[in-house]
């Protein structure tokens, strides 16, 4: 598969024998809670995942969503029915945003056949596609987390990024300006960290926006083929939809893809010897 599968595509997808696992990565920033979301209305035979619980480890020096063990996350994939043989879909409930980390993740884990369903299940229940109630039971997976399939750097590595490739800040403008800061220690970005707010892959449908323009929109903000990329954002999750939105560009590929810097601005924030920019 794609990095991204569109609804139709997924609804031909779903006539597989076996269908592709499906899960359900509901969340936002503040609430509701995701698992309400799902409880109301999934996709058939979607699994909910939490992304507090199971996608991520507890908070802590490691930010406020540091990267599962891969012992934990085996288990929660393992849980949802995941083979090592599975084609898997991820949704949200809209841009993409939080279904991108558990790509991020599965891709990490070593699992490649991975997409996120572009416009999540807003655009699903918005065409009137099935929508059911009914909790799945899967069978049990097999498949084995084997971390590094994607490239991470910590605190330093984001700081040489910045200075010798291109840093990419997914957060929206006025947390990277340093204007409002509601979550996290300090407010501003990583000096030289280029802002790419996430909400900017997607256009007023919710649908991502068409490759030329994805890739003219990292082009404008300094990526080339030669230069280093990473990104980061709050605390890891968001960020990683611009891993998959640069991949989705064609600016990176499997091979090559950016680098993610899981701890983000709520690790790098919480040091008070690392510097915070503004403006």
């Amino acid at each position: 598969m794609r990095a991204l599968v569109s609804t139709s595509e997924l609804a031909d997808l779903l006539k597989n024998s076996p269908p592709p696992v499906l899960l359900d990565v509901r969340w936002a920033l503040g609430g509701p809670p995701g698992r309400e979301s799902y409880v109301a209305g999934h996709l058939p035979g979607a699994v909910f995942v939490d992304l507090d619980a199971e996608l991520a480890a507890p908070p802590g020096e490691g930010g406020r969503h540091p990267l599962p063990e891969p012992g934990d996350l085996q288990e929660v994939l393992r849980a949802a029915g995941v083979n090592q043989d599975s084609a898997v879909v991820v949704y949200d409930g809209g841009n993409g945003s939080v279904a991108a980390r558990a790509w991020w993740l599965l891709r990490w884990a070593g699992h490649s056949n991975v997409a996120v369903l572009d416009g999540g299940y807003a655009a699903w229940q918005g065409e009137e596609r099935p929508v059911i109630t009914e909790v799945p039971q899967p069978q049990r997976g097999d498949i084995e987390v084997r971390p590094g399939g994607m490239p991470t750097v910590d605190a330093d590595g984001a700081a040489e990024l910045a200075r010798s490739g291109v840093l990419l800040d997914a957060r929206a403008p006025e947390r990277y300006r340093g204007e409002t800061e509601p979550v996290d220690p300090r407010a501003g970005h990583i000096p030289g960290a280029v802002n790419a707010p996430f909400a900017g892959h997607t256009g007023e449908d919710g649908r991502w926006l068409p490759v030329a323009a994805l890739a003219e929109r990292f082009r404008s903000l300094g990526v080339h083929d030669a230069a280093a990329v990473g990104a980061y954002c709050g605390s890891g999750v968001t960020a990683s939809s611009v891993v998959l939105a640069l991949e989705v560009s064609g600016l990176t590929d499997g091979q090559h893809p950016a680098a993610l810097y899981p701890g983000s601005w709520s690790q790098w924030s919480s040091d008070p010897a690392r510097p915070a920019e503004t403006g």
